[in-house]
This record gives structure tokens, C-alpha cells and sequence, in this order.
């Protein structure tokens, strides 16, 4: 048989024979790049982890410092701040109380109480202290009371009296009021008085004088020197 009347046969023979390698060698192509690709996305991960060990540390070391540092780098002017405090000659030696409050009882043991917007003293021994805007209140033990008020004022803790000069005015809860210069509070035995010029009023009466007396806490009012009283007529009671 001539060569050529087989040439057919051949060539089948051959194609299928190199179809399946063809399809093996690709396989393997493919297979040998996804491990490539795999790879170097490990070795890029692996390098960004180690990336982020030193970059994390790092960072938190440097806003650690800016946070104890930026104060100094950046001071604030207008930020709080403690300052020295300027103390006087005068409040070294004397001792100063701001809204003091002195209580006690009379000899009856009825109460009084003392306050002011500020009280100094000489020396901490000392029985004397200088009120400012003292108020005085005594009160009885039937619930009637009276109140003083002036500029300044001396309490004498020993005697339990109390001084009062500077637009003086005693109030009484029935209704009186005086007004004078100066005054003396005897809270032991819860009596009231002054010798400058006096002028109050009360519920129906004006009065004027050279000087007053209030005894037991205003059970018993007088007034001294040349005095004149005025006494207006108390309307009947409506039936």
C-alpha cells in the first residue's frame, strides 16, 4: 500500500492524542498562578501586620506625648490659674469672720442672736469684737421679740451687751419702730436704750425725744428729755 493512502489514519491518531495534555498543562498553568497569587497576597498581609506592629506602638507613644507636652508647646492664657493671695497688715493682726453669728439666752433664758456681714477682733483673747451691719434679735419665751439693726456695732461677750452707732432703728413685734444715732443693748436683762435724738412710730401713736428706755424687752417703753407723743383715736370696731 503507497504511504499516502494512510496519511489520514494518521493525523487522527495524533490529535487525539495531544488533546488531553493540552488540557492537563493548562490545569496545571492555572493552578501554579492561583499559588502565586496566594502567595504574594500572604507575603503582602504578612508584611502589612508586621507594617502595623511598629506603626500602632509608635503612634501611641507620640499622642501620649503631645498630651503631656502640648501645655507647654501651647500655653493658654485665659485657663485657670491659683494665685497668690494678698493678705494686709491689718489681717495679720487682727482676726476677721465673715457672716458671724453669736446665740445665748438672758438671765431669764431667753434667747438672743447676733449676726453680721463681718466681725474683727483685735487678738483671739480679746472680749471685744467690731460688727458690720449687725442685727440683733432677743425674743421672749411668750414668742414676742425685738430686733435692732445698725451700720456697726461693738459686742462685749463678757457683759453680753452690744454697741450700736450709725442709723440705728428697733423694731418691736407689735409694731413700734425707732430710729436714732446710737444705741445699747443689754441682752442680759433684754433691755434697750440711747441718749441721742429719738423719733418712731407705732400702730396708732408718733413719737419724739431726747433718748429712750425699753425695759423686758419692750414690755415697758420711755422716752427722756423733752418728748412729745401723738396719739391718734382707734376707730370703733364694725358690728
Amino acid at each position: 500500500m503507497a504511504p499516502n493512502e494512510y496519511a489520514p489514519f494518521n493525523v487522527t491518531r495524533h490529535t487525539a492524542t495531544t488533546a488531553p495534555r493540552r488540557q492537563e498543562r493548562t490545569r496545571l498553568t492555572r493552578f501554579v498562578a492561583a499559588s502565586m497569587r496566594r502567595r504574594r497576597h500572604n507575603l503582602v498581609y504578612s508584611r502589612f501586620v508586621s507594617l502595623l506592629k511598629v506603626v500602632l506602638p509608635a503612634t501611641a507613644v507620640t499622642l501620649a506625648g503631645l498630651v503631656l507636652f502640648w501645655p507647654q508647646l501651647n500655653p493658654l492664657d485665659n485657663r485657670f490659674r491659683l494665685k497668690p493671695v494678698q493678705v494686709s497688715i491689718d489681717d495679720l493682726e487682727n482676726l476677721r469672720m465673715v457672716s458671724p453669728r453669736f446665740v445665748g439666752t438672758d438671765e431669764r433664758n431667753q434667747p438672743f442672736s447676733i449676726t453680721a456681714d463681718q466681725a474683727t477682733q483685735d487678738v483671739g483673747s480679746s472680749d471685744v469684737t467690731a460688727l458690720t451691719s449687725p442685727k440683733g434679735d432677743l425674743t421672749l419665751n411668750n414668742g414676742s421679740w425685738i430686733a435692732l439693726t445698725a451700720n456697726e456695732g461693738l459686742y462685749h461677750k463678757q457683759d453680753r451687751t452690744l454697741d450700736l452707732w450709725e442709723q440705728v432703728n428697733v423694731f418691736h413685734d407689735a409694731g413700734y419702730e425707732l430710729k436714732t444715732r446710737r444705741a445699747k443693748a443689754d441682752l442680759a436683762l433684754g433691755n434697750v436704750s440711747g441718749d441721742d435724738p429719738v423719733e418712731g412710730q407705732g400702730p396708732d401713736s408718733q413719737l419724739r425725744g431726747q433718748g429712750f428706755r425699753i425695759y423686758d424687752k419692750g414690755a415697758r417703753l420711755t422716752v427722756t428729755g423733752k418728748s412729745r407723743l401723738v396719739l391718734y383715736p382707734t376707730p370703733p370696731e364694725k358690728r
